[in-house]
């Protein structure tokens, strides 16, 4: 089997990996800090394959590639197939309607609200887009890891640029690659414990200042997310933004109030001037990168193109030449 290097092993570069593997190439991955953890972006995601919402902001790309990633994603790791809710708060109901004309795939939820989610009290409406579902994104990529591993594939700690390998290169490493029109977008994170609440899908709050989202992860853990801050400062996360969050979700349910803060995280989001994720072919090297907030979305979409312009020269609406 031909040896293809990966540089990166966030979730585009296992997910090169993976697709490399299947198409019948030996992958090396490679990262300076070994396999996924705390030091990456994919780290904090949120885990929502959301592409219908994702459609009232993003590039019809988003929405199209989207659809595929819950399919994907479930052949290395458990999917939730519970549909996403969008919601507002009264006085921001204006919002609710705005975002349906900017989506698809939804439907208005009102007295059928009750049913969907039991313990979200004093809403009236809702859309509910049943087609879309999430992951716990670190157990996603421990089973990824895993399925890698049963292929003999495994991460190596090292550095590592393109220059310092042969052969042809996958250059996964996000922000860090220094791409030309390449920006850092530095979103931020809190977990909560609060087993008192029972949230069984994704919801986002609709705000026009600081819109929220509130992602399950099992056992009365809440992921909270997320701000979307155009700067490069890569510290940790600040009190103006973690009382943000906090205030979004106890807006939503005052008991959240009394939840036991667990984590917080940030992280620099590598996008594009479009924000949409490409491929782009320099020679020998392909970069996947410009993943956004799109990561767990987006990242089996252009590892597929990746791949198949590697093995059959094959390009794809990701794909650019340089």
């Amino acid at each position: 089997m031909a040896e293809v290097t990966i540089i990166g092993a966030g979730v585009a570069g296992l997910w090169a990996a993976w697709e490399c593997s299947k198409a019948g190439l030996h992958p090396r991955v490679i990262d300076k800090n070994g396999p996924p953890g705390a030091h990456g972006c994919s780290w904090w995601a949120g885990g929502m394959l959301a592409p219908f919402c994702e459609g009232a902001v993003a590039e019809p790309e988003i929405v199209r590639h989207g659809q595929g990633a819950a399919r994907a994603w479930a052949e290395v790791t458990e999917v939730v197939h519970r549909g996403s809710l969008v919601v507002a708060l009264e006085r921001d109901k204006d919002e609710l309607a705005r975002f349906a004309r900017r989506t698809t795939g939804h439907a208005l939820v009102s007295d059928d609200l009750a049913q969907l989610e039991p313990d979200l009290p004093g809403l009236r409406r809702a859309l509910f887009f049943a087609g879309e579902a999430h992951l716990n994104p670190r157990r996603a990529l421990a089973d990824l890891l895993a399925a890698l591993a049963a292929r003999g594939v495994v991460v190596e700690q090292a550095s590592a640029s393109p220059d310092d390998v042969q052969g042809p290169v996958l250059d996964a490493r996000g922000y860090a690659a220094g791409l030309p029109g390449l920006r850092g977008v530095r979103g931020e994170m809190v977990v909560l414990r609060a087993p008192e609440i029972d949230i069984t899908r994704p919801v986002r709050l609709l705000h026009p200042r600081h819109p929220l989202y509130i992602v399950p992860r099992g056992g009365g853990v809440y992921m909270l997310g997320a701000t979307q801050i155009e700067s490069t400062d890569a510290r940790g996360v600040s009190a103006r933004s973690v009382l943000e969050l906090l205030s979004a979700a106890y807006a939503l349910d005052p008991r959240f109030a009394e939840a036991e803060l667990l984590e917080t995280g940030a992280d620099l989001r590598p996008a594009f001037a479009d924000n949409v994720p490409r491929v782009i072919a320099k020679g020998r090297v392909l970069h996947l990168n410009g993943l956004f907030r799109h990561g767990y979305l987006m990242a089996p979409a252009l590892a597929r193109q990746a791949v198949a312009y590697l093995t059959t020269g094959e390009t794809g609406d990701l794909l650019h030449a340089d």
